[in-house]
């Protein structure tokens, strides 16, 4: 399991078209990929579980990888988070 520290940098946070981004780049892999926010976990490839975690910008996420893939899949939604997940 590989994992990383990561801040939300779009205005919005985390709303359902940056959501629908993450989650998209997260399916791509055959790793799970979640993060942690307060305290509760979140599956980054659900869209509902995504929004349900209630992330705003500026706030800190863990994301987490478990899988074949880990190191790619971790290194591939950092890097979409970092670019502001189209915004």
């Amino acid at each position: 399991m590989v994992s990383q520290k990561v801040v939300i940098k779009n205005p919005t946070g985390l709303h359902l078209r940056p959501a629908g981004i993450l989650c998209k780049e997260a399916m791509q892999f055959k790793s799970l990929v979640t993060f942690k926010f307060r305290g509760s976990t979140a599956n980054a490839k659900s869209v509902l579980g995504v929004l349900g975690a209630c992330v705003k910008s500026g706030d800190e996420i863990e994301i987490f990888c478990e899988g074949e893939d880990e190191e790619s899949a971790l290194a591939a939604v950092v890097k979409v988070i970092e670019d502001g997940l189209g915004e």
